[in-house]
């Protein structure tokens, strides 16, 4: 099905569980979209009736991609950003712009942009190599991460022991130092082609100690009014400094002496907003069609608060999936399930969501943690 005449036509990188919720947003302004994935069956292509099986990561198959796109965006950021500046400079509307895109894949190049921006990171290193680390003889405790294709919390170490040296993440890196956190917070930033910026409310999240997932995410963050307004204004510097339209997910730091510092950002829909669908006036992802269509931004007025949890792959199980516990989750009042379609499940796996609103961030909390044993993603 075409689009409306009066609307571009829309391709997106990748068809993930982000394609996925952005396709369901589509849906309602009957807004087909197109896009690209390597996996047959990727959890879009139930929703999206365009998906091409090609590789996003390589150059030629982003170039043929493109011919038939007027604006081109990403759901992951490991694509193949020669391609998008190439069709960039064809005329394409491309979002995010090329030149911010391969800063922010690799983290040395984001952690040097924001000490030219004057940006608050904590302070770094950067190494060819594991071996040129180890032998910088580094004051621990520190963070390793690897340069590119870090995803989802792999490539990043944390070195706590003169042990941890001796088992290093491989290729070139970067050497973080170690920060005193407080709370680890996100915004999402939306910017449209014209200069409007919209920041949602700060997210608090809390991580899966083994998986380095986030594990819940609460809606409000649990922090004062003046730093909600701190850590929006830190947001949208950095998109406006990045000269970003679409979407960007500033991950934050929170130290104990009440420093707020960005930690790293995701040009994209993301992990931290996927509450807004039902928690917000406007969810992430209608808010990403905006900024791509150059429209007005809608409002990321927070509705009630809440809490998301990532359902991840039962530890010990791969293969197909099945749901435990669909009886208690729905008989949970404000419960809210999102499954990605992905028929194989294995541990750690990001295989769904739940969010959970309350008229109180502690009330939906405590009730989180009651559902989360009672929710697993089993074979």
């Amino acid at each position: 099905m075409a689009p409306p005449s009066s609307l571009p036509r829309i391709g997106i990188l990748g068809a993930g569980q982000l394609g996925r919720m952005l396709a369901e947003a589509a849906s309602p302004w009957n807004l087909p979209l197109r896009m690209l994935d390597p996996t047959p069956q990727a959890p879009a292509s139930s929703l999206c009736e365009d998906v091409v099986l090609g590789d996003f990561r390589d150059y030629d198959t982003v170039m043929a991609f493109g011919q038939d796109c007027d604006v081109l965006s990403i759901e992951i950021e490991q694509v193949n950003a020669d391609a998008l500046a190439d069709l960039e400079a064809q005329g394409k509307q491309v979002h995010p712009k090329p030149s911010a895109l391969k800063i922010i894949q690799d983290k040395g190049l984001q952690k040097q942009f924001y000490a030219e921006q004057g940006l608050p990171s904590s302070p770094f290193q950067l190494f060819d190599s594991p071996e040129a680390l180890k032998a910088s003889n580094p004051s621990l405790p520190a963070v390793q991460k690897t340069r590119t294709d870090g995803y989802d919390g792999r490539g990043v170490k944390i070195l706590r022991e003169p042990s941890d040296l001796e088992n290093l993440l491989p290729g070139p890196c970067l050497l973080e130092d170690a920060v005193d956190v407080e709370k680890e917070l996100a915004v999402i930033a939306a910017r449209r082609p014209s200069g409007e910026v919209v920041c949602y409310d700060p997210v608090e999240m809390s991580f899966h100690p083994e998986a380095n997932l986030v594990e819940f995410l609460l809606c409000p963050a649990r922090i004062s009014p003046e730093l909600a307004a701190e850590a929006q204004a830190l947001a949208t510097r950095c998109i406006e400094a990045f000269d970003l339209c679409g979407l960007l997910a500033v991950e934050l730091f929170l130290d104990r002496e009440g420093k707020l510092l960005i930690n790293e950002v995701a040009p994209r829909p993301h992990n931290s907003g996927h509450h807004s669908i039902e928690a917000c006036i406007c969810s992430q992802y209608e808010q990403m069609l905006r900024c791509l269509l150059d429209l007005p931004l809608g409002s990321s007025e927070l509705l009630r608060p809440g809490v998301m949890m990532n359902l991840l792959g039962a530890e010990g199980h791969s293969g197909p999936a099945k749901v435990q516990g669909l009886e208690e989750l729905m008989a949970c009042p404000g419960a809210y399930l999102h499954l990605y379609g992905k028929a194989e499940t294995r541990p750690f796996r990001k295989m769904g969501h739940v969010t959970l609103l309350d008229s109180d961030v502690e009330n939906a909390v405590t009730r989180a943690r009651a559902l989360q044993p009672q929710i697993q993603i089993i074979t």
